[in-house]
């Protein structure tokens, strides 16, 4: 049986909010896929694929859940998470964030309720965090998001060059209110800051005060951070440590004219992400 498990999320379409569709997020599953098989020795059964109608917030939990008690019965020891998505920000209720704000992802089913997003289909910080937390310290988690932080980043250049933003704002004047004041920390920043991150890789695809790009590459759409990280992963195999495939990723998003800037936060920046990329050395604590 394998030791290893993969969940790769791409939400083009929202079914409640058609008018917020975005145009890559379905490609980056298939471009994460590629490098998983090809590089990282997962197998089609390693990897569960959920794209638009099927990645609803109960299907989306229950995949994630069902990883975690694997891990924890000792079945995985490497799991890995992509999301391409809108971000968006609910009110912190838990008074857990400085900032006032809960960082989430909008699952297929996206709803409001009342004057917020129904916590029944949105997908928060604070859920993620209480659930990777059950993780054994032996078992090595890599998350990849791919989604938008906040409004506040996104720049003229970026509607002018087949571009879009993949942020969700809050659905009502009143609930902006609750939070437009704060600067969100990103959802890689605020698992880092309850706990998920010290002992595990998290990939982000801007700052907290920056949105992640939808963009038209090449002729085809893709999400700007997956698809330079998945090209430089191909292009370099078993030569890049995580640091140095950052700041590739981070110098091609700067040369075609990106905002954005790529985050990753772990203790591990320094391991292969390549063909070589063993069970024998993921580490069995960061």
């Amino acid at each position: 049986m394998s030791s290893q498990r993969a969940l790769c999320v791409g939400i083009n379409k929202f079914k409640n909010y058609p008018q917020a569709a975005l145009n890559g997020c379905v490609n980056d599953v298939v471009d994460m896929v590629s490098v998983l098989k090809k590089y990282m020795d997962f197998k089609d059964g390693d990897i569960v694929r959920l794209t638009d109608e099927q990645a609803t917030k109960a299907v989306i939990m229950a995949n994630l859940t069902e990883m975690v008690d694997g891990a924890k019965e000792g079945r995985y020891n490497y799991l890995i998470f992509s999301i391409s998505t809108h971000g968006t920000q609910v009110p912190d209720l838990n008074e857990d964030e400085l900032d006032k704000a809960d960082e989430a992802f909008c699952p297929h089913d996206l709803a409001q309720k009342g004057n917020v997003w129904d916590p029944d289909y949105i997908i928060t910080d604070d859920e993620l965090n209480a659930l990777f937390l059950q993780l054994p310290p032996t078992v090595f988690l890599e998350c990849i998001f791919d989604t938008c932080h906040s409004g506040t980043g996104l720049k003229a250049i970026d509607f002018l060059l087949e571009r879009k933003p993949r942020f969700m704002p809050p659905p009502s004047l009143e609930a902006f209110e609750q939070v437009k004041d704060y600067m969100p920390r990103g959802m890689a920043e605020s698992l880092r800051a309850k706990g998920i991150g010290v002992q595990h890789t998290l990939w982000a695809g801007c700052r907290s005060d920056q949105t992640s790009a939808d963009a038209l590459i090449e002729g085809t759409w893709h999400g700007a951070f997956t698809y330079y990280l998945c090209k430089n992963i191909h292009e370099n195999q078993n030569h890049l440590t995580r640091s140095d495939l950052l700041e590739r990723v981070r110098a091609d998003l700067e040369r075609d004219v990106y905002t954005q800037i790529p985050q990753l936060e772990t203790e591990a920046t320094k391991r292969s992400v390549s063909p070589g990329f063993s069970r024998s050395m993921i580490p069995t604590r960061f």
